[in-house]
């Protein structure tokens, strides 16, 4: 069954993965609370004037996904995760960086509303 909303992905997830998507979620709809939650590409995703994150849930990890340069002035910060192109990867048997991902979470939602950043840029 394919998810139709973002509670239904979280309630289709394994169970070793629920708890952190609902943390997740709850640090993003806390920085950008007037955002619009989604489901694209399979993925929770936040849009404001264009896509300000997504997250979804894997196998052995979670993955936020914010784009490659809201990572960038958080290089030194990220450096014990492991990061893709335009994501960072959370074990779930290790607390979510709370902090990290919502100072990630605000640069990116400042770069989109402020500087009018897209989602590839």
């Amino acid at each position: 069954m394919k998810p139709k909303t973002v509670d239904e992905y979280i309630e289709l997830a394994p169970e070793i993965a629920q708890e952190k998507l609902i943390e997740i979620r709850s640090i993003l709809c806390k920085v950008a609370p007037t955002a619009t939650e989604v489901l694209k590409w399979g993925k929770p995703v936040f849009e404001s004037k264009t896509i300000l994150f997504a997250y979804s849930a894997h196998k052995f990890h979670l993955s936020f996904i914010p784009t490659g340069l809201a990572l960038k002035p958080f290089e030194k910060e990220l450096s014990g995760y492991t990061v893709k192109k335009d994501s960072i990867q959370f074990s779930y048997d290790k607390p979510l960086p709370k902090e990290l991902i919502q100072k990630i979470a605000k640069y990116r939602t400042h770069e989109v509303e402020e500087r009018d950043a897209k989602w590839k840029y």
